[in-house]
């Protein structure tokens, strides 16, 4: 039960980690695209922490969300989730953020 509650504190900081990543990329300095890929960077650790815990948990009885991913293809969902996540966010700062933010910088 320490490792599950374990690896949940480490999933839920990676994702805040990510959250403050993510909005801290775009400053007064400008866009840092270090800061921007470590924000990816997280989402992806805490997907692929998410997967551990359905993987080493489901179905033990010890969360009823946890035990929703009783099967390997729900167990990959996470993962593709995390892919999907990171492709549309990647997308909308692409197309929508980083023009406005670089026009209202000139």
């Amino acid at each position: 039960m320490i490792a599950f509650t374990s690896m949940l504190v480490l999933a839920i900081a990676f994702f805040i980690a990510h959250v403050v990543l993510l909005f801290t990329s775009f400053g007064k300095t400008g866009f840092q695209k270090k800061k921007y890929f470590w924000s990816h960077l997280t989402l992806w650790i805490t997907g692929v922490i998410a997967y551990l815990v359905t993987v080493l948990y489901a179905g033990k009885g010890i969360s009823p969300i946890v035990d929703l991913f009783d099967t390997a293809g729900k167990q990959a969902l996470l993962l593709l989730v995390v892919v999907v996540l990171s492709i549309v966010a990647h997308t909308i700062v692409k197309l929508f953020v980083l023009p406005k933010y670089t026009s209202s910088k000139v």
